[in-house]
């Protein structure tokens, strides 16, 4: 057979790093790890092709071609999904649907031959056996948890590495935390599920071999789940692989913040080479972290707990919500004075919403409070709830909070901040690539002499090399995120608030 796999399109939200790629001439942050992982599931005499349409147009010769057609999304990519469904009904191709998007909301779409629901290890052998007899069903569901160290290698041979700034590999599915408004225990379960020593060595040998030298993505909803199997196993054979191959990838992950209760564990990982770690620290506000059952926030200095992280020479990327029915008229400030005092730089803040499935979103319903749509973005000012805050005061206090930490003042005055406590690694930057003096040279242009704020850029560029000049790669990418997030931030603040509220719905 002759299969395709389409990953659609993101919209240019904070995580899409659009406006920074450009400068750094590559065309996705990450590749479809789903999708790469679901093609080494297949028959190896398939033929397979794979579309990024964050990388490459997907044209009708490509659907053409196809017998069938495999698409996987996040909830965010939702209407670039539709459109595809709809271009491929029209030409005739046949639609297999899976993933997050498709696992929580499938009802949503029409015009998909088959829906292969859940953890692809279980439903998707389902589907390939009926298809083989030629009697596919057009839904397969399961909530079994499937043991991953069964997983196969991705088939990196079907994308372009060039065309990425970072590779990614998965080592645990599930978190130990049940926060309220999260869907991760939905999607992968509340027991974290690991892969074996050799399975994940297998998986970096398979980047190393493609010839991949730079940032490695390891996309676990929390990494550090199992503490007493990483420090163990895990971190040390990591370690001694990357000695063995002069230190190929510097690496990052999500964890919660009771990492700083360990300080072997952080030891361990900075030698491992990881140097980035996002944090969900939510909000200062006690009685909402309450509300959400963030309990390991809880009763603690989170800006204390933060700043030890970075200290230990691991950047803190942090996120943080407004929207908590706890949450008082004071938590705009009280965000902007957290974020700014504890040097968190890239700070992704966003408005509570409720996805399907969710204790939040039961609660809500039950409550009478559930609204038509949610896009998945939490950061393009859309809510699908009616809140216990006025509505506009709401919205305005989040547009607030955006345009003060992501103008060039307080966004570089962050930096500096960080760049004080910020102890870096001695190796593992990885491979310098012309891109890189290229991208140097672009974000000098536009960021020291196009944009507003240059006066603070060159204060702070200055300041770096003669005070930190080992953090000077660093500071660069600093600033040319900076700049995709101002750029963000524009767009939404921009959008009229009648716009961006939703009504009334079952």
């Amino acid at each position: 057979m002759k299969i395709l796999l389409v990953y659609p399109q993101y919209p240019d939200t904070f995580w899409s790093f659009k406006h920074a790629l450009r400068i750094i001439s590559k065309k996705a942050a990450y590749p479809p790890l789903g999708l790469l992982t679901v093609a080494a599931m297949l028959p190896n005499e398939w033929e397979k092709k794979l579309v990024d349409m964050n990388v490459i147009p997907l044209t009708d010769a490509d659907l053409r071609w196809a017998d069938y057609v495999f698409i996987s999304a996040m909830v965010v990519q939702a209407d670039s999904v539709k459109e595809v469904i709809a271009r491929g009904n029209r030409l005739g191709a046949k639609i297999v649907a899976g993933g997050p998007l498709f696992s929580i909301g499938y009802e949503e779409f029409e015009g998909v031959e088959h829906f292969v629901l859940g953890e692809a290890e279980v439903t998707l052998p389902l589907f390939l056996a009926d298809l083989a007899q030629g009697r596919a069903q057009h839904m397969y569901a399961s909530n079994e948890r499937p043991d991953i160290t069964k997983t196969p290698i991705p088939e990196w041979s079907l994308i372009n590495m060039k065309k990425y700034s970072s590779m990614n590999a998965q080592y645990s599915r599930g978190c130990p935390f049940n926060c309220e408004f999260c869907d991760i225990i939905i999607l992968n379960g509340h027991k974290p599920r690991t892969k074996t020593k050799a399975q994940l060595l297998a998986e970096l040998d398979a980047l190393y071999s493609q010839g991949w030298r730079n940032t490695v993505f390891i996309v676990d909803d929390n990494f550090i789940g199992n503490k007493k199997k990483l420090k163990a196993e895990i971190l040390p054979a990591i370690i001694k692989w990357r000695q063995e191959r002069k230190y190929p990838f510097s690496l990052l992950t999500e964890a919660s913040i009771n990492l700083a209760d360990d300080e072997e564990l952080m030891q361990l990982m900075v030698k491992t080479g990881f140097n980035k770690v996002f944090i969900g620290i939510e909000t200062p506000n006690e009685e909402s972290l309450a509300e959400c059952n963030k309990l390991q926030n809880k009763n603690r200095d989170l800006v204390a707990s933060v700043k030890k992280i970075q200290n230990h020479g691991l950047e803190v990327m942090g996120g943080f919500i407004v929207g908590f029915d706890n949450d008082p008229l004071s938590i705009f400030k009280s965000q902007i004075n957290f974020i700014q005092k504890s040097g968190i730089v890239t700070a992704m803040v966003g408005l509570l919403n409720a996805p399907r499935g969710t204790r939040l979103y039961q609660r809500l319903k039950q409550e009478n409070r559930l609204l038509m749509g949610f896009t998945g973005d939490n950061t393009d000012c859309s809510i699908n709830f009616i809140p216990k805050m006025d509505y506009e005061t709401l919205i305005n206090g989040y547009k607030h909070i955006l345009n003060v930490i992501y103008s060039p003042k307080p966004y570089y005055e962050r930096v500096k901040i960080f760049l004080k406590e910020y102890k870096p690694r001695e190796k593992g930057w990885g491979k310098i690539e012309f891109n890189h003096f290229k991208g140097l040279v672009k974000s000098m242009w536009i960021l020291g002499v196009k944009e507003k704020g240059r006066r603070y850029y060159w204060k702070l560029f200055t300041s770096t090399l003669l005070r930190h000049p080992r953090s000077f790669p660093l500071l660069i990418t600093f600033t040319v995120s900076g700049f995709h997030f101002r750029k963000v931030v524009e767009k939404y603040i921009s959008t009229p608030i009648k716009e961006t509220f939703k009504t009334p719905g079952n």
